[in-house]
């Protein structure tokens, strides 16, 4: 019988991606929720909350992309299967719009957000919907990392 394919970064059993992966996903999608609070209340606080997701979201993505190109780099299996590179390819975009997002996010507060902050932060959460699922399809329906 054919063992599902298993991640290359595990610390105590554990895959590291799927373990870091979690904190960008909350930290991009709480920066739209911030850019959206200070479009509507034009309050500096949210405009604040939002680079410093931004930051802590790509300080996170970067340990999870470096787990994940381990996972994909070696394995062979983990490479031929077609989600696993919308899945890459779909977080290469979501970095690279969250590294333009938060250079936008420097600047004066209102022309930060509104309207480039706010779109790139809606294009980003819309495009790790996307990442997500071949994510998700590649654990549950090729079982990568699922034990057997």
């Amino acid at each position: 019988m054919l063992q599902n394919p298993q991640p290359t970064a595990i610390v105590g059993g554990q895959p590291l991606h799927m373990i870091f992966v979690q904190f960008p996903i909350v930290c991009f999608t709480g920066a739209l929720l911030t850019d959206i609070a200070y479009w509507q209340t034009a309050e500096v606080m949210w405009e604040r909350f939002s680079i410093w997701l931004l930051t802590a979201g790509l300080v996170m993505a970067a340990l999870a992309v470096i787990a994940g190109l381990i996972d994909f780099i070696f394995s062979r299996r983990i490479r031929a299967m077609r989600p696993a590179w919308f899945h890459v390819v779909g977080s290469i975009i979501v970095i690279a719009l969250c590294v333009l997002n938060a250079f936008v996010h420097s600047r004066d507060a209102y022309t930060a957000v509104v309207p480039q902050g706010l779109i790139l932060s809606a294009l980003v959460v819309i495009v790790m919907i996307f990442t997500n699922w071949m994510g998700r399809d590649m654990v549950y329906r090729q079982g990568v990392g699922v034990p057997n």
